[in-house]
């Protein structure tokens, strides 16, 4: 299956360098480029790729706010990749707040864009679980937990909190089957049911969520920093 993608930057060099590096991948084509947020809306509109790559910093409409917009209104599952030149830890949790499935900066090697691509294609997440961790405790202690947010919980079982608890400590597959005493494919399961009934994309995702539900707490005796 071909990977749809579009780019959008505000610099139109940094576009074609990204769509040049896709464009000589067999499995991945970009459909659509786009130099600010609300061009990304129309082009994403447009075209209906399956992953947009995201800059930040541009002009009538910045990356997080059109990130937000397009996911919004995608009615096929869309993925959003955040693009960068800047590494602040409060920009990664904007991203994961406004749907983003990954975050990268701008000068990843050509070669480690294709395998992001198909990463978050597959359900996966470009963040790694205990830095996503470690930034939204840091950025979740100002908010109080969400009452509708924390109403979604009711959908999942008793077993499928354990699992979402764990998966927000940053807790791998198999750190969680260790820890619940139950099978790795089982564990794999929950995850997907997890994310199926609350609506989520990745397990990046998921650690935001488990926060803003106020199923676990910044500063929790069982979460490093």
């Amino acid at each position: 299956m071909t990977i749809r993608v579009a780019v959008v930057d505000d610099q139109a060099l940094v576009r074609r360098g990204f769509a040049l590096v896709l464009g000589h991948q067999p499995d991945i084509e970009v459909v659509a480029e786009a130099g600010n947020g609300l061009e990304a809306i129309e082009a994403t509109r447009r075209h209906r790729p399956d992953v947009v790559l995201m800059d930040i910093r541009m002009p009538e409409m910045d990356g997080l706010t059109a990130t937000a917009a397009i996911l919004e209104q995608a009615d096929w599952p869309l993925k959003v990749i955040i693009l960068t030149t800047f590494d602040p830890d409060e920009y990664v949790y904007q991203a994961l707040q406004a749907g983003a499935s990954g975050f990268l900066l701008k000068d990843i090697p050509p070669e480690g864009l294709p395998p992001a691509i198909r990463t978050v294609t597959d359900g996966g997440a470009l963040l790694d679980p205990t830095i996503t961790r470690r930034l939204v405790g840091r950025f979740a202690q100002t908010l109080a937990a969400d009452a509708a947010t924390a109403s979604r919980l009711d959908a999942l079982t008793d077993r499928e909190r354990e699992v979402l608890h764990e998966l927000a400590k940053g807790s791998s597959n198999a750190e969680i089957s260790e820890s619940l005493y139950i099978g790795a494919a089982t564990v794999k399961s929950h995850v997907s049911n997890i994310l199926t009934k609350l609506g989520l994309r990745d397990r990046a995702q998921a650690v935001v969520f488990a926060y803003e539900s106020g199923l676990i707490t910044p500063g929790h005796h069982d979460i490093g920093y």
